[in-house]
């Protein structure tokens, strides 16, 4: 077998958790790499865009020409790829549809394997619908003629991943907690550290071809334990967790959405999934390929540490996918001919382009939105209680912002530094929504930021929603406007004090 670092390694859904960490780790091992996915605009964003032996292709999993051109020329490809999303009503029919396109482009492109990431506790009788898919996936890709290594893991312990962020929002919000009896059964839990040296160990080991690995931790413990470890880890002090009988999944689902930023079409099937024991049935993958197994409290005292320092690599909401909104980018925004409403504002600020912009990739999260915060938190809560997204999401990055990245409840849909960012609305809407900023030089050391809120409505109901928020605009985006100019002066203040 020819060497595989002679072609390109495809990583599907390359802007995911997982996706978004193995590949700049194949790039350093000196492997090339193709990155896919959905929108290339989010991957040319990540740092490690312009390396040499990457290349970066849009495609569809469902267009099979798109998937075809994607893998053609390749040696391998890892297939990360998951249909949990609020675009697919059926997740699992998707993942069906995904899986048996990858598995038929995958023969007519001549690649020489696949490596799968799937789930632990596929072999149990009672399995919830999220782990019965994986399990699915797993088969469909095995049936071709393309070897496949399944690698199965549980929980996954790492700054930003889903797993880990239901956990550690359920104790951060709840001293005292009435759960689910799920929260007492056995796991393995694996660091995304140790999931990542997996993936790329066996790349080039032939021992691993062909064949389906549990992965896990050195640790078999509760999810209720997790919950300890994390508490003691983060400062807190012990919680109270008092296990009922009665909690469902889909309250089980209800109860971590309204606690935790998951959304509840994540949080169900995940929640359903907790019931099943998640203990790897054989470790044959630990002789194979030996590693340093973190325990789960270095492993959670390592992605704490990433949190506070606002330095998540990856996070479970950048495989959000990027709107082909061409309105919100248009000059005329009745371009369709439809309805669609603008608010345009502008402010002259005593600073450079840089200091504003030094402001405003500080917007979300802890920072704030620099005027109205209650009002701005209220806006969260209520989206939040009818099923969206709310604010809880944050940001995961200081003094950064990337295309594709999460600021509260909106999405970063373009970045032009020192002069634009876009923001496209993720909160429940009925219509759709954008917030721009741009910044001009305004001559004499002086510059024009420009604040740009568009609206599509949707039916009737849109636009009375229109109506209604409209005379808050000026009061909201007219503060904003003034205190992002203040903080803009306050950073020249602060760069002339420093020289």
């Amino acid at each position: 077998m020819e060497s595989l670092k002679d072609k390109p390694i495809l990583v599907t859904g390359a802007t995911g958790y997982v996706g978004a960490r193995l590949v700049p780790r194949l790039l350093q091992a000196g492997y090339k790499v193709r990155a896919m996915a959905r929108s290339a605009t989010k991957l040319r964003g990540r740092p490690w865009a312009n390396h040499e032996n990457l290349e970066i292709i849009a495609a569809d999993i469902f267009d099979q020409n798109e998937l075809l051109q994607a893998i053609s020329g390749c040696s391998a490809a890892y297939y990360l790829i998951h249909s949990m999303n609020p675009q697919n009503k059926d997740f699992v029919e998707a993942d069906r549809r995904a899986a048996d396109n990858f598995r038929h482009a995958a023969e007519i492109g001549g690649l020489q394997r696949i490596i799968y990431l799937g789930g632990l506790g596929e072999n149990q009788s009672d399995l919830s619908k999220h782990l019965r898919s994986r399990a699915e996936v797993a088969q469909i890709l095995c049936s071709g003629t393309v070897p496949v290594t399944v690698l199965r893991a549980a929980m996954i312990i790492g700054s930003g991943s889903v797993s880990f962020e239901i956990l550690r929002y359920l104790v951060d919000h709840l001293p005292i907690m009435i759960t689910p009896k799920w929260v007492r059964t056995p796991s393995q839990p694996i660091a995304i550290r140790n999931v990542l040296e997996y993936l790329i160990a066996c790349l080039d080991n032939e021992q691993t071809i062909g064949r389906v690995f549990d992965i896990g931790g050195s640790e078999v413990l509760s999810y209720q334990a997790l919950m300890d470890i994390y508490a003691e880890e983060a400062g807190l002090g012990r919680r109270m967790v008092i296990p009922v009988p009665f909690f469902t999944p889909r309250l089980s689902s209800l109860w971590i959405h309204l606690v935790t930023p998951i959304p509840a079409y994540i949080a169900r099937p995940l929640a359903a999934g907790l019931r099943n024991p998640a203990v790897c049935k054989e470790n044959s993958i630990r002789s194979i390929v030996p590693l340093k197994l973190l325990d789960c409290r270095s492993a959670i005292k390592l992605a704490v540490e990433r949190i506070n320092l606002q330095a998540v690599e990856s996070h479970w909401t950048d495989a959000g996918a990027m709107p082909p909104d061409e309105w919100c980018t248009a000059g005329d925004p009745t371009w369709a001919g439809g309805t669609a409403y603008e608010d345009r504002r502008k402010i002259i600020v005593d600073a450079t382009p840089e200091d504003l912009w030094q402001v405003l990739v500080r917007l979300g999260g802890t920072g704030g939105w620099y005027y109205g915060t209650w009002l701005w938190r209220l806006r969260g809560l209520l989206d939040r209680l009818i099923g969206g997204v709310g604010l809880s999401r944050g940001r995961q990055r200081a003094g950064e912002i990337l295309p594709g990245d999460v600021l509260d409840f909106w999405r970063v849909y373009a970045v032009q530094p020192n002069q634009r960012l876009a923001l496209v609305a993720e909160m429940k809407l009925p219509g759709q929504a954008t917030l721009e900023f741009r910044i001009h030089p305004a001559g004499n050391n002086r510059t024009e930021l420009e604040q740009i809120a568009r609206f599509r409505p949707i039916g009737l109901s849109g636009i009375a929603y229109w109506k209604a928020v409209t005379p808050f605009h000026a009061m909201i985006f007219n503060g904003m406007l003034k205190g992002i100019a203040h903080a803009s002066t306050q950073q020249t203040i602060s760069e002339s004090n420093k020289i």
